[in-house]
């Protein structure tokens, strides 16, 4: 439906950077009856989705599912690694890594919060040198977001690590993989990281609603001692119940449902293909949007993200604007600016259950837009995307 309530012919596209269009198969998936979550049959689910998602990690570490957005990944993983005035390594590197450290400070940790541009990454030189300043170890954590959102900027979780591992810091890393899981290859045990949060609403095609902490055995170590008061977010409670097979408290069983169902279709696809899927998909986009002439919010072409591309209108223009048109005439919703971009950019998701022909008519409809809004552009970028995909 229209803003005005008229009908619109033909599927919408959801093309924001999340949550990301469901599978039919994943839908379906879902909509079976819920079964007892303390009877026989439930560890087996359990057992299942908790093999099944490892490898998407790419971890030997224990998994923890909760029932909660992204945000409450963001807090589980505080709540449980640190006690109130710890102090914490944190980057502003766009609307997300701002919305986390504003959690943590909420929680009573103390920030050490590095200014940023919203358009790179967290900068491992800075890392570095942060940590290595801070010879009493004060600082107990970096958090990294690996993927933003907002910015279409991916860090190198990798060369942190490394960073950190320089000057034999014993900070424990924790990362936001929210937009990144299941879209580009993440290593959680090859990279070192302590803690890995991220959600089900993105790379892997579900609605929101499962939030997910990936943990070392330093981080469950320091959980152990740490001062913070909390009950629902306990790594131990979780891991206790997960042993065999079952859940501290109710769990979304039709969610868990769904995620079974999503986690077979990215295994069948095969990871690697996933990945290569959703890198292509993003150059063709960025041709597009080199063609145009438009203005790609991320400056880094080693930052480039798998899952958004984050576009600047021209000065003086309002990005909502032709979003607005692009929803009323085509039927698609793109990503707004959020934060200090907004009104500035738009962001098109190319991100989960996507393939060439969805990110053609994507593409299209952004075109015919930026006629319509009459915003200054170069016509020919669906061809360019067009290219780009027949050449790989």
């Amino acid at each position: 439906m229209s803003i005005d309530g008229a009908y619109q012919p033909g599927r919408h596209f959801l093309q924001i950077p999340g949550p990301s269009n469901v599978p039919e198969s994943v839908l379906r998936a879902m909509a079976q009856p819920v079964i007892d979550h303390r009877g026989p049959e439930f560890p087996a689910l359990t057992f299942r989705l908790l093999e099944k998602l490892a490898p998407v990690f790419n971890t030997e570490s224990s998994i923890f599912i909760y029932p909660a957005s992204g945000t409450g990944g963001w807090e589980c993983a505080l709540l449980n690694c640190l006690s109130p005035g710890d102090k914490v390594l944190a980057f502003e590197t766009g609307h997300f890594a701002t919305l986390w450290k504003e959690v943590a400070e909420k929680l009573g940790l103390h920030i050490l919060w590095i200014p940023g541009d919203w358009r790179r990454g967290v900068d491992p030189s800075v890392v570095e040198e942060k940590l290595s300043e801070d010879s009493k170890h004060e600082i107990q954590a970096v958090l990294a977001v690996h993927t933003e959102t907002s910015t279409g900027v991916t860090s190198r979780i990798g060369d942190v690590r490394r960073a950190i591992d320089k000057v034999r810091h014993p900070a424990l890393l924790i990362v936001d993989a929210v937009s990144s899981l299941a879209c580009t290859e993440f290593l959680h045990d090859d990279w070192g990281v302590d803690v890995t949060v991220s959600a089900s609403q993105k790379g892997l095609m579900l609605p929101p609603g499962l939030s997910f902490n990936a943990v070392s055995e330093q981080a469950l170590a320091r959980s152990r001692m740490n001062q913070s008061h909390h009950s629902y977010w306990q790594w131990e409670a979780m891991a206790s119940s997960n042993a065999k097979g079952y859940f501290p408290y109710t769990p979304s069983t039709n969610l868990l449902y769904g995620l079974d169902e999503a986690l077979n279709l990215l295994l069948a696809e095969g990871l690697d293909k996933v990945f290569a899927r959703h890198s292509r998909l993003a150059a063709a986009t960025r041709a597009a949007v080199n063609a145009w002439g438009l203005e790609n919010v991320c400056m880094n072409s080693e930052e480039y993200c798998n899952s958004t591309t984050a576009v600047f209108v021209p000065e003086g223009f309002d990005a909502d604007d032709l979003r607005m048109i692009i929803r009323e005439r085509f039927n698609m919703s793109l990503g707004t600016g959020l934060g200090k971009l907004k009104n500035r950019i738009f962001r098109i998701g190319h991100i989960g259950d996507f393939n060439d022909l969805m990110l053609m008519g994507t593409l299209s409809g952004v075109e015919m837009g930026l006629k319509i809004a009459n915003f200054p552009h170069h016509p020919g970028g669906v061809e360019s995307a067009m290219d780009a995909l027949s050449d790989t």
